[in-house]
């Protein structure tokens, strides 16, 4: 027997070896603390002299008392699928005239019907639901169905694209729901469910556990936008988005969101957004019609070992506060130039997408307790949370006006609406009915951004400017949520 073979089969043996040792520590008697005993392994490398010492190894298995029968069961019939669907115009010459044709003559242009698929999260028992924007954004239609294959419509109640967050809602009673966890709680390594209808199977289960926190991907948009993500490896894939992500005791700690793949399928990390902040935007939503946004007032740097050294911090913690805006609650407050910021409300900071986090859970007016270093020395502050116009001020939605030449119930664009649309100022139309956006062929959701050639932002200038025109000829101009612009004339 030459000395390759012997060598490979003496590795064979080793292998088989292992095995059988593994099997056998597999049904070792649990101890007291119902946790398995470590197993000793053989750890084997060949010496030049052909022997084949043996070094002892610490194997430890991963615990066998986690259950997740309780969590999915809680899960599976809280969680629905959505189907939404779009109505939008084609792109051939003549949709692209289409408004201007069916002005003239009154016919009606061929629409183009887009279908899409997401997971929503039941919430209450009368029926609200909590999903992604970007599953429901634009759509006309919103169709629900329950883990029984019972399908209801649904409404959309509001839209937060800077979290990508909505809340939609059926006409329903005595729903399975799920209530929400405490997503400040979650530690890595904690096992986790995600919940949802991956490539439209529905009521799908996944494990894994909580791999990262506060994890910034850059995908929402400007810096308007909240990100920080909860990681898992939990698998997640196209139609999970808006699904649960649950703990081991059934509790909602996440909104699925994305995932980081080069192939556009699960490889690996999934993201999805903390229930704390998913809990805050649908308060906001439910009690003032759009989301209430505060700020501390200060921008900040990662820290490192020189702004360390100058903060005289014997470690490296916290985040650094790089300057105060004018006008803030942390200027109102006394925070400086220099802090080094290391908690709020008890919230160990080490990162700004994690402060941002922390801070999107409150509303202007709220009230919150930061810990900070000043030359060496720990100080704790209470500041007062401002909006973005350096007030307390609470928004509340704008329900809008009927103009009836136009035939059109329209309101004011909010600030969600000014993040996602990159708009200054516009009207939304919200309904249309018999006038001159029906006859033009413009839906609901269309931006008016201006009225022969003046911005509009209220009823007051739409009115204004629609009277100055010597001609009789009103030019409109205005864009959709989705980009797709749109301009036409009509005579008054």
């Amino acid at each position: 027997m030459n000395n390759k073979f012997r060598n490979l089969l003496l590795g064979l043996g080793l292998m088989l070896t292992f095995s059988a040792t593994a099997s056998c520590s597999g049904i070792m008697q649990k101890g007291k603390n119902d946790s398995v005993d470590s197993l000793s392994a053989n750890q084997v490398s060949l010496q030049d002299n052909g022997q084949m010492p043996v070094q002892r190894a610490s194997y430890s298995f991963a615990p066998q008392n986690v259950d997740f029968v309780d969590a999915a069961e809680k899960s599976v019939n809280a969680v629905v699928h959505i189907k939404t669907e779009i109505v939008q115009k084609s792109n051939s010459y003549n949709d692209f005239f289409g408004s201007f044709f069916e002005y003239l003559y009154g016919g009606q242009m061929p629409n183009n019907t887009m279908v899409a698929y997401g997971s929503g999260v039941v919430i209450s028992p009368d029926g609200y639901i909590v999903t992604n924007n970007h599953v429901v954004e634009g759509a006309d239609n919103v169709e629900v169905t329950f883990n029984n294959n019972t399908k209801k419509i649904a409404t959309i109640i509001g839209t937060d694209p800077s979290s990508d967050l909505a809340l939609i809602k059926v006409d329903e009673r005595d729903l399975d729901y799920l209530v929400f966890g405490d997503s400040d709680k979650v530690r890595v390594g904690e096992w986790v469910l995600a919940v949802g209808n991956p490539f439209n199977l529905t009521s799908t289960v996944t494990a894994g556990i909580v791999s990262a926190k506060a994890r910034n991907l850059s995908i929402l948009g400007d810096g308007s936008t909240v990100e920080s993500f909860i990681q898992t490896d939990a698998a997640v894939n196209r139609g999970n988005s808006g699904g649960a992500l649950v703990n081991t005791n059934g509790e909602l700690i996440g909104i699925n969101a994305a995932i980081a793949s080069h192939t556009g399928v699960y490889e690996g990390y999934s993201f999805a957004i903390p229930s704390n902040i998913v809990r805050k935007v649908v308060d906001d939503i439910l009690m003032y019609g759009q989301t209430q946004r505060a700020y501390l007032g200060v921008q900040v740097a990662e820290m490192n070992e020189d702004l360390a050294r100058s903060a005289r911090m014997s470690e490296i913690r916290g985040i650094y506060v790089a300057n105060v805006v004018e006008g803030s609650g942390a200027e109102a407050a006394g925070i400086k130039e220099g802090d080094v910021i290391t908690a709020v409300n008890g919230n160990k900071i080490a990162t700004f997408v994690h402060l941002t986090e922390i801070i999107r859970q409150f509303r202007p007016g709220d009230k919150v307790s930061v810990d900070i270093v000043r030359n060496g020395r720990s100080m704790t502050y209470e500041v007062e949370l401002r909006n973005e116009n350096g007030t307390t001020e609470v928004m509340h939605q704008d329900n809008g006006f009927y103009d009836n030449e136009l035939g059109a119930t329209l309101r004011s664009i909010n600030n969600n609406e000014k993040q996602s649309t990159g708009l200054r100022q516009g009207l939304v139309v919200l309904d249309v009915k018999q006038g001159i956006l029906q006859r033009a062929g413009v839906s609901k959701g269309f931006i008016i951004t201006s009225v022969n050639n003046y911005s509009v932002n209220s009823q007051a200038e739409l009115n204004k400017y629609m009277d100055q025109t010597r001609t009789g000829r009103v030019l409109v101009v205005g864009m959709y949520p989705n980009g797709m612009k749109l301009s036409f004339e009509f005579l008054r």
